[in-house]
């Protein structure tokens, strides 16, 4: 049975950022400041959860049955994992992770299912270890009720899967106001593929990793000059949850305080007005200022890498780092979004320059880039 995805409150809470007693220990999840979250969160009345079985060193999922599955009716509630099929070493460990993430929640089972961040080389893992059919079968014995993915690649990758893929129920992406029409990213033009297939979507990275949340202050200016009272992540969630198809917008949680204005940001919502909208583009225009590069991911370098860099991604990456100032935040996206082609595997052969409409010196941004982010 397919849970209602329709009568979701479009509300989510991520579980990657929990609080912590030890700053310095991922796994020293705060069980009873999340119990005072979890509260907080339900009685607003949203009810979606997305956990994985790796988050915070794999202690995510049994600190969420302690604070929730342990506390509160089964029918009150809904939970979203995942299978990181692309880091598993075999069919049999990749299969096995459902039955544990079962085991640390203490579900019968679980009420959305991701195969988590197919795209690019990482597809092939998922076909290989037969995870599509895998899904199906869980889902026809009972132990997930919605089945899905969850991708940061681009429409055309999105187009494929979801073609090759039509039992496909949901999907997660990367969806923000910055990367509405980012190059790279597409997140219109996903959020087109996905409403072209009537799949809904789960939006992740609203805030972008918080960079929406703290802008510098250039861009932040005409946001505070037509609402100054305003947070200035409110702006990301009310962009998100406007958005047709949406099932829920996922917001990684750490404090009871966050909890508290993101339900009552939720409450209050309402939709942009059109001074809201022209003071919203102006901001991502002074944005999109601050990149250093004028990278329109047209691929034509790519053809010409015999390195096979993944270039566009990693110029990507350098304008998001001076957007954000966050290197750390942006070093982590590195490690997995370059990890088929780092900038250090570039041999300065110039072919990619060749090409380039932009005249990029894409040979002088790699090797700024590796020592950026390696």
């Amino acid at each position: 049975m397919q849970s209602n995805l329709a009568s979701i409150p479009k509300l989510g809470f991520g579980t990657l950022r929990l609080p912590l007693l030890d700053p310095k220990d991922q796994k020293s999840i705060d069980v009873e400041q999340l119990k005072d979250m979890v509260d907080i969160f339900m009685a607003s009345g949203c009810t979606y959860f997305d956990t994985a079985f790796v988050y915070h060193g794999g202690k995510a999922e049994g600190a969420l049955k302690e604070a929730l599955v342990d506390r509160y009716p089964r029918e009150s509630y809904t939970i979203a994992t995942k299978c990181f099929a692309w880091t598993a070493p075999s069919k049999e460990i990749a299969e096995r992770s459902l039955s544990k993430s079962l085991e640390h929640l203490g579900l019968d089972y679980v009420d959305f299912y991701l195969l988590h961040n197919v795209g690019g080389p990482r597809t092939a893992r998922f076909d290989e270890y037969g995870m599509w059919d895998f899904l199906i079968q869980k889902k026809e014995e009972g132990l997930i009720r919605s089945i899905g993915f969850s991708m940061h690649d681009d429409s055309r990758a999105l187009e494929a899967l979801l073609t090759a893929h039509p039992e496909i129920d949901f999907v997660q992406l990367q969806v923000n106001y910055l990367d509405w029409d980012d190059p790279v990213i597409e997140s219109r033009a996903c959020m087109d593929v996905a409403r072209a297939h009537n799949v809904p979507v789960v939006i992740m990275e609203p805030a972008r990793g918080g960079l929406l949340a703290d802008l510098p202050p250039q861009a932040a200016e005409p946001l505070h000059a037509i609402a100054p009272q305003d947070a200035l992540v409110s702006w990301a969630y009310r962009f998100c949850w406007d958005l047709p198809g949406v099932i829920t917008v996922l917001s990684g949680m750490s404090t009871v305080e966050q909890v508290r204005e993101n339900t009552e940001l939720y409450k209050t919502r309402n939709s942009f007005s059109p001074d809201e909208e022209a003071a919203l583009e102006a901001c991502i225009v002074s944005l999109k200022s601050l990149a250093l590069q004028p990278c329109t991911n047209c691929r034509y370098c790519m053809e010409s890498c015999p390195q096979n860099v993944q270039i566009p991604e990693i110029i990507a990456l350098m304008n998001l780092d001076a957007m954000s100032g966050n290197r750390e935040f942006v070093r982590t996206q590195y490690s997995w979004r370059a990890a088929a082609g780092p900038a250090s595997t570039c041999i300065a052969c110039a072919a990619c320059e060749a090409v380039c409409p932009q005249n990029i010196r894409i040979a002088s941004c790699m090797a700024q880039a590796t020592e950026m982010f390696e």
